[in-house]
């Protein structure tokens, strides 16, 4: 392999969302990741596994259309850490890896004998990225959460909804993906560091203090005013805009996104609108169209409610007001030329799924490009490549380990 990234080996315990993204990245640019498995829980060890939605009727640990998105392009093999031989498996990966990381509850390794000071005595300069909740050390070290429950935590669920409601929740892991970009770069950070000093260490990664980076004007408007910020739904956090929202549109669940940063780009607003009560009095700055928001939201919405939403956002973009459909899944994924143009959505091919897309990686690279064409390892699917040909294990040893379920 020739990616930016085909040096490097990495032992992957991890897994879910969090872990699993991570470690995706580093295989689109060309790392060998080796994604460490249970063969006694039969897939269980990444709930993802067998969780669709599916190509067609068929279920199993092999066919989850999650798991296969966010572990496309690596190796896959199975160890049973509940016995020594299995144990020395991952010693000889883990001795030549440049990286281990995982995403367990903080003491599941040091229970299973692999912390960071036994890594350090396997390989003097591993680099051990971990990625959990609270992170390994403080008050809240044994705490164990998942993403909706880090965002809660975090504040994120909170600033969530609309006024004078209960917080919406965000009604998906994204705080799994957004550590996971944190852990891409502290992968990365430590290797660099390596390459300096030859110095391995243990990165230590919590994600609900992830979660809080993301609220930063939320947080810095607690600290320097002590003031709250209340849920405000699409409406501009701090009232910086008006009108700020996602108004109806022809057809069934068709919405378009509007934001008017001054007076000229309401006045534009009336006029694609036909709408000359836009430009009214009361509206004429933007505190008095604050103070009248609920008015001045309710004449948009009823204005684009019979306009076709692509056609209307086009006619607004040409005027120089800002504004996009909000798009379904379809018009994101086949439709938007620009993805296209990236290659956004690449083809992979596994081995029971068949050829199907997953989500690429957003960045284009003019001499090291990402490349994704394998799709994720059916469960122990490179037994044999790693614990064999890599490792050195012969095939009788292989098929002795696999009759007692050692791998």
């Amino acid at each position: 392999m020739t990616g930016a990234l085909s040096h490097l080996r990495v032992c992957d315990l991890s897994g879910q969302l969090a872990g699993a993204g991570a470690t995706k990245i580093l295989a689109a640019f060309g790392a060998q990741v080796i994604r460490v498995e249970d063969p006694v829980s039969r897939g269980l060890w990444d709930a993802l596994r067998g969780v669709g939605p599916y190509v067609d009727e068929r279920r199993g640990v092999d066919l989850g259309a999650g798991f296969n998105n966010h572990n496309a392009g690596k190796y896959g093999v199975t160890i049973n850490l509940r016995t020594d031989e299995g144990k020395q498996l991952l010693r000889e990966l883990i001795a030549i890896s440049d990286v281990v990381c995982e995403n367990f509850a903080a003491g599941v390794m040091e229970n299973r004998g692999f912390g960071y000071e036994e890594l350090k005595r396997i390989k003097s300069d591993i680099v051990y990225v971990s990625n959990c909740g609270f992170g390994h050390s403080g008050p809240y070290r044994d705490f164990k959460t998942w993403g909706p429950i880090v965002q809660a935590v975090s504040g994120l669920t909170y600033t969530s909804g609309l006024p004078d409601t209960e917080p919406a929740g965000w009604g998906f892991s994204y705080m799994d993906h957004g550590s996971a970009f944190y852990m891409t770069v502290a992968i990365m950070a430590a290797l660099h560091h390596r390459e300096r000093t030859g110095e391995g260490q243990h990165v230590d990664l919590a994600t609900v203090p992830a979660g809080m980076a993301m609220l930063p004007t939320e947080i810095l408007d607690w600290t320097v005013n002590r003031r709250m910020t209340q849920p405000s739904g699409n409406r501009a956090d701090f009232d910086e805009y008006a009108p700020h929202g996602i108004y109806p549109c022809a057809g069934e669940d068709r919405w378009i996104a509007i934001a008017c940063r001054d007076d000229r780009e309401v006045a534009l607003l009336a006029k694609v609108l036909d709408e000359p009560a836009l430009t009214a009095d009361r509206f004429a700055t933007l505190p008095q169209r604050l103070t009248s928001v609920a008015e001045l939201d309710a004449l948009v919405g009823a204005a684009t409610t019979s306009r076709d939403a692509p056609t209307l956002a086009d006619d607004l973009v040409a005027a120089g007001v800002p504004a996009s459909v909000v798009k379904s899944p379809a018009e994101r994924i086949d439709g938007d030329a620009d993805l296209t143009r990236m290659g956004l959505f690449p083809s992979v091919t596994h081995p029971d799924i068949g050829r199907v897309r997953v989500e690429g990686i957003p960045m284009t690279f003019s001499a090291t490009p990402w490349h994704l064409d394998a799709g994720a390892p059916k469960l122990g699917q490179h037994n044999d490549e790693i614990l064999g040909t890599l490792l050195g294990h012969d095939a009788q040893a292989l098929a002795d380990w696999a009759e007692r379920g050692v791998i």
